[in-house]
C-alpha cells in the first residue's frame, strides 16, 4: 500500500497563481495582436501592397466583419471590407522597401509624404442636429467676429514670399466648437482658395500664410459646394498647405546642415 504520495510535488498556491497569470497574460497579448491586425493595420508589403500573412492572423475568424451604425441615417458600414488604398502612381519606382518616395509632377497636390491624406468620406461632417458642421459665416447666421478682434474679411492675403495672393471673402466656422476653421480667399487671378486657419496669421492690415507662396494658392483643392466642405475635401486642403512647409520652395526641402 502506497503512502506519502505527492500529487503535485512542490507546487503551492502562490506558484500556481503565478503560472495562471503568465498564461493569461500571454493569451491577452496574442488576442490583442490578432485584433489589431483585423481592425487597424494589417502589415502590407511596402512595394506591392499585398497583405502579409503572419503568426497573429490564424484562422478565418480574424476576418469576421464588424458592423458600424452611422448617425443621421447614413446607414451601416462593415469592416474590414477587403478594400485597400491604391498605391501612389505619381512617384518614381523604388528599388527596395523603405526607400523614400520621389514625387513626379506637382508635389503639393501629390498626396504623398507631407502632402498625404486619408481617403475619408466625400460628405460633410455633421453636428449633433444633423447639419453640416463647417459652413461659411454667412450661412450660419448667428456667429460673428468679436468686436475687439481683427475681422479678416476684406484683408489681403500674402504668401511666404510676401506677395498678395488674394483677399479674404468669408470665414468658415465650426458650428459644434464655435471656432474658425478656414478662410475663403478670392484670388487675384479670379479663382478661390480655402485657407486653413491654423496656417494663417491675422494681422491688423493683412493675413499672412507662411505655408505656400502667393502663386501656389491657385493650385489648392477646390470645393464642390460654396456652402459646405466634405471630409475628403478637408483632408486634401490640409494636405496641400501642409506640404508647403517642406515642398513650397527648394530651400525648404534641403537639410539645414
Amino acid at each position: 500500500m502506497l503512502s506519502n504520495v505527492h500529487l503535485v510535488g512542490g507546487l503551492d498556491i502562490a506558484e500556481l497563481t503565478l503560472y495562471l497569470f503568465f498564461g493569461f497574460f500571454l493569451s491577452l497579448v496574442w488576442y490583442l495582436n490578432r485584433e489589431s491586425r483585423r481592425e487597424g493595420y494589417p502589415l502590407e508589403d511596402d512595394l506591392t501592397g499585398e497583405v502579409r500573412q503572419e503568426l497573429w492572423r490564424i484562422g478565418d475568424d480574424v476576418q469576421k466583419l464588424k458592423a458600424f451604425q452611422l448617425p443621421h441615417g447614413q446607414g451601416t458600414v462593415y469592416q474590414p471590407n477587403g478594400q485597400r488604398d491604391p498605391l501612389p502612381q505619381n512617384v518614381l519606382p523604388r528599388g527596395w522597401a523603405g526607400e523614400p518616395l520621389d514625387v513626379v509632377g506637382d508635389k503639393l497636390s501629390s498626396g504623398v509624404g507631407p502632402g498625404s491624406y486619408a481617403p475619408r468620406a466625400d460628405r460633410p461632417d455633421f453636428d449633433m442636429f444633423g447639419r453640416p458642421r463647417i459652413v461659411p459665416m454667412r450661412v450660419d447666421g448667428h456667429m460673428t467676429v468679436e468686436g475687439r478682434d481683427t475681422d479678416p474679411r476684406g484683408l489681403p492675403v500674402t504668401g511666404l514670399d510676401g506677395k498678395v495672393a488674394g483677399t479674404v471673402r468669408d470665414i468658415w466656422v465650426d458650428r459644434a466648437e464655435h471656432v474658425i476653421r478656414y478662410l475663403d480667399v478670392a484670388l487675384t487671378d479670379g479663382g478661390t482658395a480655402t485657407l486653413p486657419m491654423t496656417m494663417a496669421r491675422v494681422k491688423a492690415r493683412e493675413v499672412h500664410c507662411d505655408a505656400v507662396t502667393a502663386g501656389q494658392f491657385s493650385g489648392s483643392p477646390q470645393l464642390k459646394s460654396p456652402d459646405q466642405i466634405t471630409l475628403l475635401e478637408e483632408e486634401k486642403v490640409q494636405a496641400y498647405f501642409g506640404a508647403g512647409y517642406l515642398w513650397a520652395t527648394e530651400d525648404r526641402a534641403e537639410p539645414l546642415i
